[in-house]
């Protein structure tokens, strides 16, 4: 038998958290076909992979690149961190069901401007992805936010009966049609004021469909303990799984309390199935928040409407050239993006090394200066975190990637090196696979990753180019 591709000699690290081995790995059309010592057929494309990792192609649980992956198919940013799998969808904000009738809220505007939100329906949107043919697959969680948007008047309220029962029929029409879940962002001014029973009712639907709840929680910062508490609530009222989003003790004030949290985790974990998803790194990025606003640490404007001159530069400068506080500052910046330093890193290790934490960049794509985790997420836990800080071992970060976001997200056939699995592989350099993406110049590839199969097309290769495009929408 002759095989599409063959790697010689490679370290398979096979997604499940196990021992790493040393093998020959085929792969046959869009499957991995044969696993072994040494793999007697000829093939196609033959690669040396002494010295190099084999991995499952990662996966990345929480992402903002819903219009992205459909108007810049070839998408860069992920495919070149080793990413064959997005999950698009998150805090409450999708694409897919949005229908917008006049100007785009606050924060679905992270998506895109109102032209681009032509999805009505999880079948129009997959239609589109197969039709953009991306370097990624996609899956999608539907957002509460979109949802309220489509059937609310006005977001700053709690939604009515008539209005819940409206939401109701679209999340399951959706989960009908192959979304993954729900996800809310419930710390968002346009979600805020929906009442713990709204989410609720909505979370009803998903157990039928075996959904899951994703939450980018009430608050990151001292009421986090309540916050928790809710999202816990809902998936025990919904009886699904919970995600908490990027899991994190926002503000000063809040340093350290992620000793609470995870304690929280444990003891709720003994009865409930939750988990969730952080980035790695100690700065958070959004829209401009004026709740968030404070001279506590730093905060950088990447992006205004009014002020565009102003990308770059800290908002405490700014205030400082027009002579006003960081509040009126931030007033004449709206609508506008910023990076808060805002978190300890050794709470960002602790949630990162818990043993149910998936990795999710949260890139934010449109981003005239993003934040680095969208180009550098996945080889940052990797290179920094795994290999120079010894937090934990290179099996356990690649699990964290692959195997574990694959279960839990019910990407069927996905996540794991395993004949007869889907050939999304990535193939790296351990001692080299670093983040070269930073706040200064966020906009670059990683080092160390050599060659990514999607679907069992090479997707991307050495000279850091895309060179296939070969992803799907995936249904739950």
């Amino acid at each position: 038998m002759k095989f599409d591709y063959l790697f010689r000699n490679v370290t398979v690290i096979d997604g499940s958290g196990g021992e790493q081995y040393r093998a020959d790995v085929a792969v046959q059309g869009d499957r991995i076909a044969e696993i072994a010592p040494a793999i007697r057929g000829q093939a196609v494309h033959e690669i040396d992979g002494t010295g190099r990792v084999l991995a499952p192609g990662f996966i990345d649980v929480h992402t903002h690149d819903d219009i992205n992956v459909i108007r810049l198919p070839e998408y860069l940013p992920k495919i070149s961190q080793g990413i064959t799998t997005v999950i698009v969808g998150n805090c409450g904000i999708s694409a897919a069901t949005a229908t917008i009738k006049s100007r785009v809220p606050d924060p679905m505007n992270l998506l895109g401007e109102a032209e681009h939100f032509i999805y009505p329906t999880v079948s129009a949107y997959a239609q589109a992805v197969e039709q953009a043919r991306p370097a990624i697959n996609v899956g999608t969680l539907i957002g509460h936010t979109a949802l309220r948007n489509n059937h609310m008047d006005d977001l700053l309220r709690t939604a009515t009966a008539e209005e819940i029962s409206g939401m109701r029929a679209e999340l399951k029409l959706a989960l009908q049609q192959g979304a993954l879940g729900l996800s809310t962002g419930l710390a968002y001014a346009s979600a805020f004021h929906s009442s713990t029973e709204e989410v609720m009712a909505l979370a009803e639907e998903l157990a039928a469909q075996k959904g899951i709840y994703t939450t980018h929680l009430r608050s990151e910062f001292e009421p986090i303990l309540e916050a928790l508490d809710e999202a816990f609530r809902i998936g025990r009222h919904g009886k699904v799984p919970v995600v908490v989003s990027h899991h994190k003790c926002a503000g000063a004030k809040n340093w350290g309390r992620t000793v609470e949290t995870l304690k929280l985790f444990d003891k709720v974990r003994e009865t409930q199935d939750v988990s969730c998803d952080c980035y790695p790194y100690s700065a958070s990025s959004s829209t401009l928040d004026l709740k968030q606003i404070t001279d506590e640490f730093e905060i950088v404007i990447t992006w205004s409407e009014p002020h565009p001159e102003v990308a770059g530069q800290s908002l405490k400068q700014i205030a400082q050239s027009w002579s006003m506080s960081l509040h009126e500052a931030g007033k004449l910046l709206m609508p506008a993006g910023a990076i808060y330093y805002n978190m300890d890193e050794r709470d960002v290790r602790r949630v990162l090394s818990y043993p149910v934490t998936m990795v999710g960049s949260d890139g934010l794509p449109n981003d005239p200066m993003p934040h680095p985790r969208l180009w550098g997420a996945f080889p940052r836990v990797l290179g920094h975190y795994s290999r120079d800080e010894k937090l934990f071992p290179l099996t356990m970060a690649v699990h964290k990637m692959t195997g574990m976001s694959a279960a839990r997200f019910q990407l069927a056939e996905r996540g794991l090196v395993r004949q007869g699995y889907f050939a999304d592989l990535v193939m790296f350099d351990p001692q080299t696979v670093r983040d070269v993406a930073s706040f200064s110049d966020p906009q670059q590839p990683a080092a160390g990753i050599e060659a990514v199969l999607v679907n069992g097309v090479m997707s991307y290769g050495q000279d850091k180019q895309v060179i296939g495009r070969a992803g799907r929408f995936l249904r739950r």
